[in-house]
């Protein structure tokens, strides 16, 4: 494989980060974006000799080994469409996006018959190392030759490589991605619907908070499309979507009708059926989380200034119904954890720190009947993952543009604090978890 060329088209945030950590390793990278990128990418690429940007897709198909589609999914098909007929004989292709089915076939449908296809997907995002991270491998149509020299290539991003077929990996992704943006996505919807910065006020102060309002940020710091194409493009996906909202709905309703006895019995019901019983639990014996972990993270006054200040009760809205969703779905969520992304075990593990501790979990249930305080963004929480579901389930991608982007300008300008503190939280948590 001395003069094999990986070809690279589309470069985006995903693409450069492919484009440094190969080419750093030695690999020869010929990359493109849209030919409006041309003089800009040369530009930031020109210290790397390895690395040739040329104008378009057809340019880097022709003369590229291994080729590397990292455009958003519901661009797929009009790029490879456009730059599969250019493919090189007998090379080998493959796609960077979060939803397999419509880049398979895309791939299956434009691309020469001549052509391997052998797709991949970093489940994580361009800033986080990619050491020891899930990176799945999908053998679609390909000899086990094609098959090693993509493992060649991508072996050195030092991740652990995953073996599935696309539709177990759309599935998974389903599983382990979709719901959990869904839940962040309405938490920040319902923030932004009462024009507050939850970090400013003592409503949302503690461990489980911190991870809610950081990677509530650190979603909507992103672009638009990386959610979008995950969650309408993908079958699997809108059915979770859509059991997230009903679950939401419903546990809203039990709260709202002082119905505790049906609440606390739905609930536990729910854990049961997730996380086992009292004989047999599923979690493992050490928390996946722990709490002077993640109470270091918070976005608001320094630990000095804030005190001894205790959270304010909460019934925790958002995880209740996380578990409950799981439940109705059959989902088993430790069952995922090898195609688990950072912000999934970060989810769980807040989900699994609730409902760990029976004390800390009847509380939540008793708040949620008793106590008011946090009821009007319970409300606003409800509506927004109503909304988004909805989104999905029409298959909306401008309505989902228009929702993300209006939330996101609206938190845009303390972005650069929450991605610092975000990117921090995140590798103490990798670290802390690291077995």
């Amino acid at each position: 494989m001395e003069k094999f060329t990986v070809g690279i088209i589309g470069m985006g945030d995903m693409g450069k980060m492919y484009a440094r950590r190969l080419s750093a390793a030695g690999w020869r990278i010929m990359a493109c974006d849209k030919e409006d990128q041309y003089e800009k990418l040369r530009e930031e690429f020109a210290s790397r000799n390895n690395v040739q940007i040329l104008r378009n897709g057809h340019l880097v198909s022709r003369a590229s080994d291994y080729i590397i589609y990292s455009v958003e999914a519901a661009a797929i098909d009009r790029v490879v469409a456009e730059y599969g007929p250019s493919t090189k004989l007998g090379a080998i292709v493959g796609g960077q996006t979060s939803c397999k089915d419509p880049e398979i076939k895309a791939f299956e449908t434009h691309l020469p018959e001549d052509a391997d296809i052998v797709s991949c997907h970093s489940l994580h995002g361009p800033r986080v190392d990619t050491r020891d991270q899930p990176l799945v491998i999908i053998k679609h149509r390909a000899s086990d030759e094609s098959l090693n020299k993509v493992e060649t290539v991508l072996r050195c991003l030092h991740s652990k490589h995953v073996y599935l077929t696309a539709h177990e990996h759309d599935r998974i992704t389903a599983d382990t991605q979709a719901v959990t943006h869904a839940a962040f996505l309405s938490m920040g919807k319902a923030w932004h619907s009462m024009k507050q910065f939850p970090w400013e006020g003592a409503r949302y102060v503690g461990g489980i908070e911190n991870v809610k309002i950081n990677l509530t940020m650190r979603i909507y710091s992103q672009k638009w499309h990386v959610y979008a194409g995950l969650a309408i493009l993908n079958p699997e996906a809108r059915k979770q979507i859509d059991q997230y909202a009903k679950s939401v709905t419903e546990l809203y309703k039990l709260m709202l009708g002082g119905h505790l006895d049906e609440l606390r019995a739905r609930v536990l019901a729910a854990k049961e059926k997730v996380f086992g019983g009292e004989d047999g639990p599923k979690w493992a014996d050490k928390p996946l989380l722990q709490d002077e972990v993640l109470d270091q993270f918070s976005l608001g006054a320094p630990k000095a200034q804030v005190g001894d200040r205790k959270p304010l009760p909460n019934n925790h809205l958002s995880l209740l119904a996380m578990v409950d969703c799981w439940s109705a779905l059959g989902t088993v969520p430790y069952e995922h954890m090898i195609c688990s992304t950072p912000l999934f075990r970060l989810w769980l593990g807040v989900t699994e720190h609730l409902f760990r501790d029976p004390g800390r979990l009847d509380e939540a249930l008793r708040i949620a009947v008793a106590d008011n305080t946090f009821r009007s963004d319970d409300l606003e929480f409800t509506f927004a993952a109503r909304g988004w579901a909805e989104c999905v389930g029409l298959g909306h991608f401008e309505t989902w543009r228009e929702r993300f982007v209006v939330t996101q300008k609206f938190f845009e300008p303390r972005f650069p604090g929450a991605i610092e503190v975000g990117n921090a939280m995140v590798k103490a948590v990798l670290e802390s978890t690291k077995t």
